[in-house]
This record gives C-alpha cells, sequence and structure tokens, in this order.
C-alpha cells in the first residue's frame, strides 16, 4: 500500500513537481475559500474564475504558453471585473451577484472566442483545464509566491476579516478599515484564482477553493478549525486525485477536483457538525 503511494512520485519527476505545486495551492486557495463561504460570496469565487479567462487568453495570443503574460493578464482581468461589478452594484439598481454574473458570462464566451479562433482546441484545453502534470520551476515558484503572500495577508487582516463576515454593520461603524479589507480579500481572491490557473485552469481552479471549504463546514465550528480541515482536505484530494490520474490513466484536474467533491458528499453524510446522518439518530433526552 505505502509503495502504491510513494512509487509514482519516487519514480517520476513530473508527479513530484505536480504535488508540490498542488500542496502549495492546497495552503493557500482554501483559507480564502473559507471567507468567501463566511461571507455568502461562494458564488462570487467561480464567477472571478471565469472572469481571469479574457485576460489570460490575451496574455497568449501576445506571448503564447507564456506564464508571466498569462499571469498577468488573468490578474488584470479578474480585478477589473471586481471592481466594475462592485462599482456597478454601488451606482445603479443591480445587485452585485447580478452584475458578477453578467460579467462572468461575458468573460467566459469572449475568453474561450479569443483562444478558439486564434489557437488550436489543444490551446483552448490547456487554458480551460490546466497541465498540472507540466508544471515548470516557473509555475511552482508563482504558485509558491502566492500561496505564501496569500497566508502573510490573511494573518494581517484576519481580525477585521472575521468581524466583517459575522457583523460588517459594527466593523464599518467602529474602523475606517472596512473597504481597505475588504478590497485586499478581492485581490487575494483574484491572486489564488491566477495561482490555481496555471495548475487547473480557469475552469478547476475555483474548485480547491470553494470545496474544502464547504466540506471543513460538517467538520469544524470556528475560523481557525474551518481553515485547518479545508486545508487538511485540499492535501488529501491533491494527493488522491494524483494517484487515481497515475493508476486510471484520466486527466488530472478533474480527478482532484472529483476528489474534492467525494470528501465533500462524504462528508454531507457523516460530518460530525450537522451530517445527514447524525440528525437521523434520536437525541439524548436531558436530565435532571
Amino acid at each position: 500500500m505505502i509503495d502504491a503511494i510513494t512509487q509514482p512520485f519516487i519514480e517520476f519527476s513530473f508527479m513530484r513537481r505536480a504535488l508540490v505545486g498542488c500542496l502549495a495551492l492546497s495552503l493557500g486557495a482554501p483559507p480564502i475559500g473559507v471567507f468567501l463561504m463566511l461571507r455568502r460570496m461562494s458564488l462570487m469565487g467561480d464567477a472571478m474564475s471565469h472572469a481571469i479567462l479574457p485576460g489570460a487568453a490575451i496574455g497568449y495570443l501576445l506571448a503564447g504558453l507564456s506564464l508571466f503574460a498569462m499571469s498577468l493578464g488573468g490578474f488584470a482581468a479578474g480585478l477589473a471585473v471586481a471592481l466594475a461589478a462592485g462599482l456597478i452594484a454601488r451606482s445603479t439598481v443591480l445587485r452585485e451577484d447580478a452584475s458578477l454574473a453578467a460579467f462572468y458570462l461575458v468573460s467566459l464566451a469572449l475568453g474561450v472566442l479569443i483562444v478558439s479562433v486564434r489557437g488550436s482546441n489543444i490551446d483552448l484545453l490547456h487554458v480551460l483545464f490546466g497541465t498540472v502534470l507540466a508544471l515548470d520551476d516557473q509555475a511552482l515558484l508563482l504558485v509558491a509566491s502566492i500561496s505564501t503572500l496569500s497566508l502573510l495577508v490573511l494573518a494581517v487582516i484576519y481580525r477585521p476579516l472575521v468581524l466583517e463576515c459575522f457583523d460588517p454593520q459594527f466593523l464599518r461603524s467602529t474602523s475606517d478599515f472596512s473597504s481597505l479589507t475588504h478590497f485586499t480579500f478581492l485581490v487575494l481572491v483574484v491572486l489564488n484564482l491566477v495561482s490555481g490557473f496555471q495548475a487547473l485552469g480557469t475552469l478547476m481552479a475555483v474548485g480547491i477553493m470553494l470545496l474544502p471549504a464547504v466540506t471543513a463546514r460538517f467538520w469544524a465550528d470556528d475560523v481557525s478549525g474551518l481553515i485547518l480541515v479545508a486545508i487538511l482536505v485540499a492535501f488529501a484530494a491533491s494527493l488522491t486525485g494524483l494517484l487515481l490520474s497515475y493508476y486510471a490513466n484520466v486527466p488530472t484536474g478533474p480527478a482532484i477536483i472529483l476528489l474534492a467533491g467525494v470528501f465533500y458528499l462524504v462528508s454531507v453524510l457523516v460530518g460530525a457538525k450537522g451530517g445527514l446522518v447524525w440528525g437521523l439518530l434520536p437525541g439524548k433526552h436531558l436530565e435532571a
């Protein structure tokens, strides 16, 4: 059993690189997903993951499969969509979720169109689903750097961010950092989606961010516990997904997200904090 787990990573360097990249991604993205969930902004992560597509596609047109160009383009596009959606929500009768949905649909169509017109089907699949088994030193450095930066910034804004999740009105009334905290958090969301895009593609990057976070809700109550469980779930999904792709010869990115989905479904059933099975068991009677 141990040999079956370790042999692919010992024998093949591309498997070791994929594991390191996925583990680094699992450190930075799931904590962001936890705060998206607590702020009831989970679908925003999905919208933002598609918003980076046209920027990455333009970077691809200008410089080919250049890590720097596609990452910079994706970051600029994602940040522009986040700011534009917020501006429209504050200036019109349209709510922010509806504005994001509109930008998400336009961005997805535009990105696919750009890559399809100027590239090949293989290029389109690379952008949409990533190439986790082809991560090079530059990609690993980028993912590790973004994860490190994300954790450091989260540590700095942790208190106001938690307060904004549970009582945003109080934070706005007592502090001038509410808007700064919100903007900084949006930047972290975009950065981690760009990081995930390098390994899992635009369609799968949000999965490693949100699925471990919603899974953690069935195992922990406090925010620090949610973050820890989410990271562990992401670790487990990354490892088992890589092994599944190796032995079953299936695409790696979808395998990782599928395993994260399996952990979520199992948690829905048997999770200690509100799982369906525990809800069906008879409760204890109060004793005097």
